[in-house]
């Protein structure tokens, strides 16, 4: 069984970074690539970042680019994935999910549809 909790929301102001953590656990986590989502009232999610089993393959959606980073540390049945999130902007205002694709031996992919496992979601807020 997989689990994901995020942690690591707030309130910050237009120019300041933040750091999310997801704490991944389960016994088949490691063998599953990973993401980030956003969502905002009335809504789908929207893709941020994701990246691959090995932690060695990151994905970023064109307006994180160049501003978020994801990172992955494995551990024996359990996977710890952040997102540093630099230069916000308001318009990245949103909650922040975490999750784990459904698939095995899984990689990198943009489309929510292919996770099966989803944390709660922590809120970030940008101020301007």
């Amino acid at each position: 069984q997989v689990q994901l909790v995020e942690s690591g929301g707030g309130l910050v102001q237009t120019g300041d970074s933040l750091t999310l953590s997801c704490v991944a656990s389960g016994r088949t986590i490691n063998s599953r690539g990973m993401a980030w989502f956003r969502q905002t009232p009335g809504n789908d999610r929207e893709f941020v970042a994701a990246i691959d089993r090995t932690g060695q393959t990151p994905y970023y959606a064109d307006s994180v680019k160049g501003r978020f980073t994801i990172f992955r540390d494995n551990a024996y049945a359990k996977s710890t994935v952040r997102l540093q999130m630099n230069l916000l902007k308001p318009e990245d205002t949103a909650i922040y999910y975490c999750a784990a694709r459904t698939e095995f031996y899984s990689g990198t992919s943009a489309f929510a549809g292919q996770y099966g496992h989803w944390g709660q979601g922590t809120q970030v807020t940008v101020s301007s």
